[in-house]
């Protein structure tokens, strides 16, 4: 067994386990009332947003509130060569691997040669044991992992080597690191605080092969509401060019990939539609032939797997079509749609509200059958086929459709079954993504506990705070501020997906316009959905800074960063499935705000990759006025500085260290304390 294999063996029998995080407190007021829940098609209603906190002023930071299990110490390693021999600095790789961090084996700290010997400056766990080693890939190209020959305190490493031995480590100063968030016995090589995640709408992304385009052709369907032909094979192409890398993507959400329905339906709105969203789903075993084939979707998953990007799926288990034989032949696993009188249990009518105690036995539509989980039988097929999806094609995660429609036992078996039967085998914990459209955070907070039920959800109010704040300009940076420090704890260990636009919501860039197209962040855009109302390409480039400027938050902050295909370069659309377009591939030329854009997306993807403390550090406060906010992220020897000013002017912020600074973005340097940040700009920055 080689010495790599034998040092990766030991994460193996690491036991990870959660620790208790206390809610946080703020003076956000929830918002709880009605809120439509989007489905496929058919209108949302729309509805008001939710209160916002007070703003305050310069809050001086906070002193590390952690327990002693989170506590964390700077501590430089030092290797200066092996076997008695002083090393030149003329490897190619020396790295610290070990289990002072959470996949320190398999994805360890770089060293630098100093012109005496290779260092590196890292945190390490508070008096607590860790192990180490250091490995080395020599000039030649022979690669050794040995243990620490300045360190006496040795241990066998079950091999017939050892690991380096270090504990009792304290500090004056120390940092605060939560563990990750996972429940399985081992962690595997991937850390989902480390996501970034794009959402391939499979329809409407990339037609790779015209063979199996197959519209609805009986007519009276608008073309915006019918198949359009996109698919795995293109999908698959799009992945070969390192589209996805370029952007900084490690994650990618598939649409549904089941068969659906070859009919139509009629929304709310009156109009027919298909079912090229997926969220109709007929056979519930077989793929959807008009994105392909069962190897093509397997082939999709090698290639992201090959290239470390992880693949998760649109799974709707609310209901099926009124076409599945599931239904056909087991309708008493199915809710009742008739009430008596004439009326019926649809979601979002005076029987059967969006939410409470109805809104688990509602149907969204009269083709579309509900789900009863509160029967046995019909809850272990439901969660037996997603079980067979995942298996069958090597799958990392879901994204779990309308989550507070059923009832939560599907949700613990579901996670049940996981544990035991996927995540032992993968050597990976499985992210499980709820979508809950609402702005009340205690709803959403109640279908998370990812030993139990979901890792997160879409974390829709800050999706609305955030447009609000960013895009629309409204109220004072410091309620945004106060927002997000409020929800920074209030799910607990969960860990949410971020994001500021998705396909139940219009374009983002039409928020940020000058004149925004609608002032409503809960807007569902439906008044301008087909032609002639549908909106064009933006022409100004101040809408692409702010949704710029409004991605630059999310990716310098801890949870899941999610990119609707589309949002990089700013495509246009109204509610769906106007926003659900064809991706604009530059067949025409992007314009100069989208090719800004999408180079702002590339750069902070790149950032947030090379920086720990962007997707895994707390956040602190440096200085906000009713436009600007400035705050760095800390994990362990990595900080970043970041500035935001969404004004229409230049703004002069104080509060960083009084020394020069990078700014990742543009490679130039700055000096603190007080810099100039442009308008409706950001500056990232570091040592």
């Amino acid at each position: 067994m080689s010495l790599l294999l034998q040092a990766r063996r030991q994460l193996a029998p690491l036991l990870l386990v959660f620790s208790s995080v206390v809610a946080g407190c703020g003076d956000y007021s929830i918002y709880n009332g009605q809120m439509s829940d989007p489905w496929d098609p058919g209108p949302r209603k729309e509805g008001s947003g939710y209160g916002s906190g007070s703003g305050s002023g310069m809050m001086p930071p906070p002193p590390p509130m952690c327990d002693v299990s989170e506590r964390r110490c700077e501590q430089v390693f030092v290797y200066k060569g092996m076997g008695g021999t002083t090393t030149k600095g003329d490897e190619k790789v020396v790295e610290l691997r070990g289990d002072y961090k959470v996949n320190g084996w398999v994805m360890g700290d770089t060293m630098t040669f100093d012109g005496t010997a290779w260092r590196v400056k890292v945190t390490v766990p508070w008096i607590s044991k860790f192990i180490y080693k250091f490995r080395i890939v020599d000039a030649s190209g022979k690669e050794s992992w040995i243990a620490d020959p300045e360190n006496n305190n040795k241990e066998s490493d079950g091999f017939g080597g050892f690991n380096s031995v270090g504990s009792g480590v304290t500090c004056a100063k120390y940092t605060c690191e939560a563990p990750a968030p996972t429940c399985s016995a081992t962690a595997g090589a991937f850390d989902w605080r480390d996501a970034v995640m794009y959402f391939v709408f499979v329809d409407r992304f990339f037609d790779g092969n015209p063979a199996n385009n197959i519209p609805y052709s009986g007519g009276g369907v608008d073309p915006s509401a019918n198949w359009k032909g996109g698919d795995w094979a293109g999908l698959l192409q799009k992945l070969k060019d390192g589209y996805f890398e370029s952007l900084g993507v490690n994650a990618l959400w598939l649409t549904v990939p089941m068969d659906n329905t070859d009919g139509i339906g009629i929304g709310d709105d009156g109009r027919n539609y298909t079912g090229y969203h997926g969220y109709w789903p007929r056979d519930l075993t077989k793929p959807e032939r008009r994105f392909g084939t069962e190897s093509e979707l397997k082939a999709v998953i090698a290639e992201a797997h090959k290239r470390g990007i992880k693949v998760l799926v649109d799974y709707a288990m609310n209901h099926v079509h009124k076409d599945s034989p599931v239904y056909t032949m087991n309708k008493s696993w199915f809710n009742p749609l008739d009430l008596g009188g004439g009326r019926q249990c649809i979601c979002g009518s005076s029987d059967c509200p969006w939410e409470g105690s109805k809104a688990s036995v509602c149907w969204f539509r009269d083709y579309l059958p509900d789900f009863d989980f509160n029967n046995a039988a019909a809850r272990k097929f439901s969660v037996d086929n997603a079980l067979s999806w995942m298996q069958n094609y090597d799958l990392d995660g879901f994204r779990l459709d309308a989550v507070k429609h059923i009832e939560q036992s599907w949700l613990t078996d579901l996670r049940d079954r996981i544990t035991k039967d996927v995540e032992l085998v993968k050597k990976q914990h499985i992210y499980l993504v709820g979508e809950t459209y609402t702005g009340n955070r205690d709803l959403i907070k109640s279908f998370i506990d990812p030993c139990k039920k979901l890792d997160g959800q879409f974390d829709f109010p800050l999706r609305a705070e955030l447009a609000s704040k960013v895009l629309l300009r409204q109220g004072r940076m410091q309620d945004l501020v106060n927002f997000m420090d409020s929800n920074a704890n209030f799910y607990g260990t969960g860990l949410n997906s971020t994001f500021i636009g998705n396909h139940d919501v219009p374009r983002s860039i039409h928020f940020a316009q000058n004149s925004p197209l609608w002032n409503d962040v809960w807007a569902g855009g439906k008044d301008r959905n087909f032609d002639p109302n549908r909106p064009g390409v933006v022409g100004e480039i101040e809408a692409y800074e702010r949704l710029g400027l409004s991605v630059a938050i999310l990716m310098t902050n801890k949870g899941v960063p999610l990119i609707y295909y589309g949002d990089e370069i700013g495509l246009a659309g109204a509610g769906d499935p106007d926003n659900r377009r064809m991706m604009d591939w530059n067949s025409g030329g992007y314009n100069s705000g989208q090719k800004w854009l999408l180079d702002r997306m590339k750069k902070l993807g790149a950032v947030r990759k090379a920086h720990s403390s962007l997707r895994r550090g707390n956040r602190t406060t440096l200085s906000q006025t009713d436009d600007t906010w400035v705050y760095s992220m800390v994990d362990g020897a990595d900080t970043v500085y970041v500035a935001i000013n969404r004004s229409d002017s230049a703004k002069s912020v104080s509060g960083l260290p009084a020394m020069s600074l990078t700014d990742q973005i543009s490679g130039g340097s700055v000096s603190g304390p007080t810099i100039s940040v442009p308008a409706r700009g950001f500056v990232i920055l570091s040592k």
